[in-house]
């Protein structure tokens, strides 16, 4: 893979940007008159390996943790024999519950819900949107026990909760044809690895945090670790997208490692249209690590609005893609039900994950709450009968909403 090789003048009144033909980016400095810059090189790793004391400094247990926690949950909703306290304490895991087949993750102190809509940038002092956002999962839980599971063995039909057949799949739907499940996992998406990654881990007001900048500058590490704090924010960061690869140093050839952000960025990749994006994506984790190294800070910054650029695309072109899919399957001589509510639900998480999504040098999302919220009603709301009774008008009237207001068209992300 490519070293991108970025030569970085120091800290001056004036600032020169130019661009040469092998990828680098010279930054040049002038101050009255004399432009005779202090250079630092930063070197964009192969990998994602840094060391101290030739001791590896990446530490993103936490996430890998969080991750292995989500993946058990997903198998409780298609569990008839759980019962909504059981999931929900998985989902609220305190240390020593006995809420999961993982010893390890039995022991931990993290949880899910307490970083559902957690971020720093959000949700610090919007403690109104985050109890009711971590309500919406809990419901989801709820009724998935409540609705669905007492009508596993029943046909789903307009108003009844049940069984229906997807092809060689069979889903289970709520009286509105909305899987549960499939809402809870692409809600998570946005409310967990999103909003930590781009509103929280890459936030300056955590990576900064305290004597973050200070300490790093003078390489004081966390105390009893190998890293500095602000090293760890942005591997945690890293973590959320990366931490169940088999090598996370290298992750792109193993894209699909779990069921959060990790499979929807292989999905976009493998879409002709967006070819690249996973690339692009790893490189701006790379070189933001290596510029805190190197301590250069508006280098880490400017990977951190690519980064948020570029996975919040994955939510919007996700969610344009699964209302499509689902509009065509609607819309077939014989409608596929089966495989169109499990296509819009997945559209329905990932549109509900829109929120969580950052604007590039901004700390606006692309869609407000107030925007979703609508969204989601005008998807379930057509009729009293929600996705049975959806329109294709509807699906197409949000699907270019949402590729508006990004940089892609309706049919780019709709194959």
């Amino acid at each position: 893979m490519k070293k991108n090789l970025f030569v970085l003048s120091s800290i001056a009144s004036l600032l020169f940007i130019a661009c040469s033909d092998d990828d680098s980016l010279e930054l040049t400095t002038c101050e009255d008159g004399d432009c005779d810059p202090v250079e630092t090189t930063i070197d964009n790793p192969d990998s994602y390996v840094f060391t101290r004391d030739n001791e590896s400094t990446v530490s993103f247990d936490g996430q890998t943790t969080r991750l292995k926690m989500g993946a058990e949950i997903l198998s409780a909703f298609t569990d008839v024999t759980s019962t909504s306290d059981q999931i929900l304490s998985m989902y609220a895991h305190e240390e020593g519950a006995n809420d999961f087949e993982e010893t390890e993750l039995n022991a931990s102190d993290k949880s899910i819900k307490s970083k559902t809509a957690a971020s720093a940038d959000f949700f610090s002092t919007n403690a109104t949107d985050q109890t009711l956002i971590r309500a919406d999962f809990d419901g989801f839980i709820t009724a998935q026990v409540n609705e669905v599971f007492p009508n596993w063995e029943v046909a789903a039909s307009a108003g009844v909760a049940g069984q229906i057949a997807d092809g060689s799949s069979t889903r289970y739907v709520n009286a509105q044809g909305l899987e549960y499940n499939q809402a809870f996992n692409k809600g998570l998406i946005g409310a967990l690895t999103l909003d930590q990654i781009v509103n929280n881990y890459l936030s300056t007001a955590v990576l900064d945090e305290g004597d973050n900048r200070a300490d790093n500058d003078a390489n004081v590490v966390a105390e009893g670790k190998i890293y500095t704090n602000m090293e760890h924010k942005w591997d945690e960061a890293y973590g959320y997208v990366y931490g169940l690869n088999a090598d996370a140093a290298n992750p792109n050839d193993d894209l699909g490692a779990d069921s959060f952000l990790n499979k929807y960025v292989g999905r976009v990749e493998g879409d002709d249209d967006f070819a690249g994006i996973a690339d692009e994506i790893f490189q701006a984790f790379k070189l933001g690590r290596a510029a805190i190294v190197a301590k250069q800070y508006d280098v880490r910054d400017a990977q951190a609005e690519i980064i948020r650029e570029k996975l919040s695309e994955v939510i919007g072109i996700r969610a344009v893609y699964y209302l499509q899919q689902g509009k065509n399957s609607l819309n077939q001589e014989t409608p596929d039900f089966g495989g169109a509510f499990h296509d819009l639900s997945e559209g329905y998480g990932f549109v509900y994950s829109l929120q969580f999504t950052r604007k590039t040098n901004s700390t606006e999302p692309y869609f407000t709450k107030e925007e979703v919220d609508a969204f989601l009603a005008d998807l379930m709301d057509d009729g009293e009968n929600g996705l049975w009774d959806v329109e294709a008008a509807t699906l197409d009237a949000i699907s270019a909403d949402i590729a508006t207001r990004f940089s892609f068209t309706l049919e780019q992300a709709a194959e």
